[in-house]
């Protein structure tokens, strides 16, 4: 194949596809136009767009999930707020690596933390008539703004990037002041910029939430999946770092589909604070006459959506969990992978003229893991990703996820050994012809 691929062959998978600025495409869409043009030119794709995980998935929990599904679960309907196993696992585990207490009561199993950070937008935008706006900490998981807009929910967002430290406190209390935040979401280890928030900027969460009566909606899609820590020996310090200290208003979401590879199952946990758990809200009794926040989440919300998670998955994170906080599974050495492959995928864009874009927490380096983001000097998020298309070079633009920075975001799930070596020799490639084509 001859690099760049034609411009008619892009275009014409764009047009095929709907899509009209490849700056603004979702990961779907990018995903689709290299599917297209994969199929269109027989070129390998090196697919950096997806977060999909590229690890074989635990088979403590494939065990687990057989022998309940070999018992009969799949003739019966799980409970809509989860097995007893799970659920006093998923406390346990909790306490194992995050070093909180939260009751079983309050483990909810869903279809995915999708499915948890959309019901719990809704039961958080319901609490109190006044607040009625969700606000993202960014760059973010882009598709959380989009449940946002089929709820049709207001919503505020910053970037994160210049408010590090101590400066977060008078960013959030430039929103949170005004009134009308329900919510505070962000993810840690952050998707897609690999940061992450440390304790005392999690300690400002937390305080301003409480001092302003705000929810906290801690994504750990990643959990504990800083490689730069040890936080994968259960009962011991150092831990998951969580604004669950320093609020009872906090709700976190636990997924089974990336730190034990186990995405197919579709299967995650809604942890929810004790007290959030049973405190009353005005809006919430007005419109359903009683419930606290749990059991509305759960009676109400969740029963609506999906009448609870897969009863086999549920056995199969229960499982999980327990081998984890038991140490008898070792979860975080599986996907250190992910890590390795980062280094081997930053090294190869450096010596190629790229720069990282969110490249420190507070000072430290941040961990090698399942992204990073890039910028090219001189070209907008936009421009590289339309530049590196043609070279079967794909990623998703920054500017989708919230961030007010120009660059990529690469994801290292899908790389094979192989690719290392095709990426230096594309983007190689693509230097050359940019910098004959600039003169």
């Amino acid at each position: 194949m001859t690099f760049p691929v034609p411009d008619n062959i892009v275009k014409k998978a764009a047009e095929e596809l709907y899509i009209k600025d490849l700056e603004k495409a979702t990961i779907r869409e990018v995903v689709a136009i290299a599917g297209s043009m994969e199929k269109a030119t027989g070129l390998e794709f090196i697919r950096m767009e997806m977060g999909v995980p590229g690890l074989p998935p635990s088979s403590v929990g494939i065990e687990a999930e057989i022998t309940a599904l070999k018992n009969g679960v799949a003739s019966i309907y799980p409970p809509i707020d989860g097995v007893s196993e799970l659920k006093t696992q998923s406390s346990r585990f909790i306490k194992a690596f995050v070093d909180l207490d939260i009751s079983p009561e309050g483990c909810v199993p869903v279809v995915g933390s999708m499915e948890g950070v959309f019901i719990s937008f809704i039961v958080a935008n319901q609490c109190h008539p006044a607040k009625d706006t969700i606000l993202f900490i960014d760059p973010g998981f882009p598709v959380q703004k989009q449940q946002a807009q089929v709820l049709g929910y207001k919503y505020e967002s910053f970037d994160v990037y210049d408010y590090r430290g101590d400066k977060l406190k008078d960013k959030l209390e430039s929103y949170l002041s005004r009134g009308n935040i329900s919510c505070i979401i962000y993810s840690n280890p952050n998707n897609p910029g690999w940061f992450c928030l440390q304790e005392k900027e999690l300690q400002i969460i937390g305080e301003a939430a409480t001092r302003y009566d705000t929810l906290v909606f801690e994504d750990f899609a990643y959990f504990a999946m800083d490689f730069r820590k040890d936080l994968g020996t259960p009962f011991q310090a150092p831990y998951q770092v969580s604004a669950g200290k320093y609020t009872d208003n906090c709700v976190l979401f636990i997924s089974g589909s990336k730190a034990f590879s186990y995405a197919g199952q579709r299967i995650a946990v809604v942890a929810v604070s004790d007290k959030l758990y049973h405190r009353t809200y005005p809006g919430l009794t007005q419109k359903y006459g009683s419930g606290s926040f749990g059991s509305v989440l759960i009676q109400r919300v969740l029963y609506a959506v999906s009448t609870g998670a897969a009863h086999s998955a549920q056995y199969a994170l229960a499982a999980m969990f327990k081998a984890a906080a038991d140490g008898q599974y070792r979860f975080l050495e599986e996907v250190k992978e992910y890590g390795r492959r980062a280094g081997k995928l930053k090294e190869i864009f450096l010596k190629n003229g790229f720069k990282l874009v969110y490249d420190n927490d507070l000072g430290e380096e941040i961990a090698d893991g399942f992204y990073f983001t890039v910028a090219y000097p001189g070209m907008t998020g936009g421009e590289l990703l339309k530049s590196l298309i043609p070279y079967g070079i794909s990623a998703i633009s920054l500017s989708t996820t919230g961030s007010k920075q120009e660059g990529l975001r690469i994801c290292t799930s899908f790389i094979k050994d192989h690719q290392y070596e095709l990426l230096e020799q594309r983007l190689k490639s693509w230097k050359g012809e940019r910098v004959n084509g600039e003169q």
